[in-house]
């Protein structure tokens, strides 16, 4: 043979004991608990039309989205090549198809047109679907979603505004509103000097001279600039300025009546943790034409209508990632062995795969009965309990998010660790929410104004727990040790306000599945999280803990 022969390059080993590549999934079919969830919290048309829905996101073609989406990240492009500004962000085409998975099947519009129906059931449902797809692309399909109510404060921009809002028509083109089939809004609130404390915002608001000028129409002049701009290519933008009267809320459109691109000067894209497929900037209005909405100087009044509405969503996001997690998680400790047996089978990986899918199920409960109650805000008690609920469930959820991809990310090992897995993906993502719609600590707070100045929201609250009482000891222990909490003067119950909202969410929790989980799950849950043994590491559960199950409710 020739010394220049091609030589055949042999593999040194076969590849074994390893999960089978991923193909694939129905994320609904899949799911007992959300079945179940849907089943008791919503009407029959909402689990017949996630259906489809559940195939797609789970399909191996939407996975590749998602992963495509964070590997190819937003672009900022501030002039074309003649040097025009353009002030504009650039997507990768697997952001666009996912946008279209939610939009042109009106994932963002069924609150309103399903309202008091169950709309707010099938969009907090689908939400948690599409999370399991990618979680970013989700921030623009829940701030379209949520302009609604601020829009419905003027009756003006309802008018021109909610019908391209509604629209089943995904339409990335930068052009005035009028020439979209579909429309997409965004969020400017927070500033440099302020971040949450939105009060000590300095952007200026100053009308327009009423000689109906630009095309006919009265307006303000916005200057001043947005630390965080949430999804900078939207039609409209909801933010607060400061005008004669105080701090008021104001809509911004991308390209003013007269058909020209609005003075929104996009200075930098955010280089974030996670989140990567969705773009963040920050902004500056250099005179930005806008429209008031709501009453002058009742700025942060007008726009917490859109708040509670992103904060649920904020509080079921991290439970979808947590149950792709844990589907990751579970079918490789199901095909990989060490030390002769499946890892599924060993005592304490059952423990911890066991104790992530309690807590799955615990949060699907909580977040499917927030959207009832959002859906029954006819009724007394409902509207008091969406009053308080996504802020116990934001907070939560996400204050157990991070620990929970860490534990799923050392079920798999170092293959866990590597960016081909999602689960390093979701580790970066799981922060995310705790920080947006206000952290930790301003949730809580809020969580204080809310029981102190609305008596019925606590009454609310107590008959949703006290329809569980008597079926376990360790939920009735700690129901007394809320009420002594709840009892508390107000200066002593801030600095407890953290411990109050984590208790009162896992009572929730508990009361939810006492009332509607099996026995096994409801009791194992009160005992591992409210009870002796309760820690705060997953996998310690208690010893005679019912895991097959528990593990049976997982899925495939």
């Amino acid at each position: 043979m020739s010394d220049h022969a091609p030589r055949t390059r042999l593999a040194t080993h076969e590849v074994t004991n390893q999960p089978a590549p991923g193909g694939d999934r129905d994320l609904l079919a899949t799911d007992l608990p959300l079945q179940e969830a849907l089943d008791r919290e919503a009407p029959d048309w909402v689990a017949r039309r996630l259906a489809a829905l559940g195939r797609e996101a789970g399909s191996a073609r939407v996975q590749a989205l998602g992963e495509a989406a964070n590997r190819h990240p937003p672009e900022l492009r501030l002039f074309d090549r003649h040097g025009r500004r353009l002030d504009e962000v650039a997507y990768h085409p697997a952001y666009h198809e996912l946008m279209h998975l939610a939009i042109d099947h009106g994932w963002h519009a069924v609150a309103w047109q399903e309202e008091g129906r169950g709309g707010h059931q099938a969009h907090v449902a689908a939400l948690y679907l599409l999370t399991q797809a990618e979680p970013g692309f989700c921030c623009p399909i829940t701030m379209t979603h949520a302009a609604m109510p601020v829009l419905r404060q003027s009756s003006r921009l309802e008018t021109r505004w909610a019908t391209g809002l509604l629209a089943w028509d995904y339409d990335p083109r930068p052009l005035p509103a009028a020439d979209k089939s579909g429309l997409t809004f965004g969020m400017a609130m927070t500033e440099k000097q302020g971040g949450s404390d939105v009060r000590s915002n300095s952007t200026r608001a100053e009308p327009l001279a009423t000689t109906r000028a630009e095309s006919g129409e009265d307006g303000w002049r916005l200057t001043g600039h947005k630390w965080f701009c949430s999804a900078p290519m939207s039609d409209a933008f909801l933010t607060l300025a400061r005008c004669d009267e105080g701090l008021s809320c104001f809509l911004v459109p991308r390209f003013t009546p007269d058909g020209e691109r609005n003075a929104i000067e996009l200075q930098r894209l955010k280089e974030k943790c996670g989140n990567r497929a969705n773009a963040s900037a920050e902004i500056e209005y250099r005179g930005a034409w806008a429209e008031a909405v709501g009453e002058p100087g009742r700025g942060v009044a007008t726009i917490l209508a859109m708040v509670q509405q992103t904060r649920l969503d904020a509080a079921t996001a991290p439970v979808g990632m947590m149950r792709q997690a844990l589907g990751e998680a579970w079918r490789h400790v199901r095909e990989r062995h060490a030390f002769g047996r499946a890892l599924a089978d060993q005592p304490l990986m059952r423990q911890v795969i066991a104790d992530l899918a309690l807590e799955v199920e615990a949060g699907v409960a909580l977040v499917m009965r927030t959207a009832r109650a959002f859906d029954g805000m006819d009724q007394e008690h409902e509207r008091a309990l969406a009053r308080v609920l996504p802020a116990l469930a934001k907070y939560w959820h996400n204050k157990r998010g991070p620990g929970f991809m860490a534990e799923a990310m050392e079920c798999l090992g170092g293959i866990g660790y590597v960016e081909e897995a999602p689960l390093a993906r979701l580790y970066r993502e799981a922060p995310v929410n705790s920080i947006w719609e206000g952290s930790g600590n301003v949730i809580c707070l809020d969580l204080l104004r809310v029981l102190s100045r609305h008596p019925e929201a606590v009454a609310a609250l107590r008959t949703e727990l006290a329809r569980a009482q008597g079926q376990q000891a360790d939920f009735d222990r700690a129901l007394a040790g809320l009420e002594r909490d709840l009892a508390r003067p107000a200066e002593e119950l801030e600095a407890r306000a953290r411990w109050l909202t984590q208790r009162l969410a896992q009572c929730l929790q508990a009361a939810l599945l006492l009332r509607h989980a099996p026995s096994e799950v409801a009791t194992t849950f009160c005992r591992a999280r409210l009870g002796d043994e309760a820690g705060p590491a997953y996998g310690v559960l208690p010893s005679d803990a019912p895991l097959p199950s528990i593990l049976a409710r997982i899925g495939s």
